[in-house]
């Protein structure tokens, strides 16, 4: 399928920028930014972290343009999610996931700089004893493990019956290497980045470095795109948020209901993380579950949590750019 790229005017007709706040720090950050737009399908979302240059962040758009300006076919009602568990102490972890009704999976972060081990593993033995023996637990260490400091680390959280163990090291290479070195630890390895922020993100299931692949809708150029890498790679998919409103969190559950392996829960139950919104119907879980369906945004809640004029022009001038880049 051709996606249309509208002109930048279309674009930026009902475009807005809004800076939500977070109950916990996700990322390193307190605060999220993003555009939601409105296609004539609905509304959308442009929301790629600051950091990301022009051309990374054209993905994004390609994302936006693909669910604000296409038809996409709901493919089920709703789909499972994860609690998501940030890197809080262990003390936190009760009062967290209590914000996760009826989820059976929870994805724990590890690696967090400024934390140890230690903390890891405290952090997931709460997680466990909180959820019980028959809950799902992952962990994501965002690439952040040397591949020694990874195997250690997952001999040591392996006791936890983990489902996978999300990008501990960076590279294709090494995650095969890390594969291999922990075969008959009986942790599967999934990627993410490798995916996502890859040139060729196939090249992970070609190099057999991972037996899951997680994938995100926006990152990855939208519903369209992403599905298609699922089917090309081979693997099952886990389809995760990358911190979206729950705008593109419908996005998300439309690539989920496609997409992804019936035995996974999706990482999309993130708007449990904000204490705002652009919807007054924002996508949370309910019996951990969230529905397949586009959002409406409430007009009100777009003037309360408007970002400040300097950031707004900062993203508007955002859009422009990457615009531009998708339309050479």
């Amino acid at each position: 399928m051709v996606i249309v790229l509208p002109d930048l005017a279309e674009l930026l007709a009902d475009a807005h920028v809004v800076s939500l706040p977070m109950r916990v720090r996700f990322r390193g950050i307190t605060t999220r930014e993003a555009v939601v737009l409105r296609g004539p399908e609905g509304w959308t979302e442009f929301s790629p972290f600051v950091e990301y240059d022009d051309a990374e962040a054209a993905a994004w758009l390609r994302a936006a343009v693909d669910f604000g300006w296409t038809a996409h076919e709901a493919a089920s009602d709703s789909v499972p999610v994860n609690a998501t568990v940030p890197a809080i102490g262990a003390a936190q972890v009760a009062e967290l996931l209590a914000r996760y009704p009826g989820c059976t999976t929870a994805k724990v972060k590890v690696a967090e700089p400024g934390t140890t081990l230690d903390d890891d593993v405290a952090r997931v033995a709460e997680v466990r004893r909180v959820m019980g023996p028959d809950a799902a637990v992952r962990v994501d260490a965002n690439g952040l493990w040397s591949v020694e400091q990874a195997a250690v680390a997952l001999e040591r959280l392996a006791v936890f019956d983990l489902q996978y163990a999300e990008q501990p090291v960076a590279s294709v290479p090494e995650l095969a290497e890390l594969r291999s070195r922990i075969d008959g630890l009986g942790v599967r390895i999934a990627a993410d980045e490798s995916v996502r922020k890859a040139s060729d993100p196939l090249a992970v299931a070609r190099a057999g470095a991972a037996d899951v692949l997680v994938v995100k809708a926006q990152p990855l150029g939208g519903v369209t795109a992403a599905a298609a890498i699922v089917t090309d790679a081979g693997l099952p998919c886990v389809v995760s948020s990358a911190l979206d409103t729950s705008v593109g969190l419908g996005m998300g559950a439309f690539l989920a209901a496609r997409s992804m392996a019936p035995v996974f829960a999706a990482g999309l139950g993130t708007a449990a993380m904000f204490a705002a919104d652009v919807s007054a119907d924002p996508l949370l879980p309910v019996d951990g579950r969230i529905a397949v369906r586009r959002v409406d945004v409430d007009r009100g809640l777009l003037e309360r949590h408007a970002a400040s004029p300097e950031r707004t022009a900062w993203w508007l001038d955002r859009v422009r750019r990457v615009h531009a880049v998708l339309a050479a």
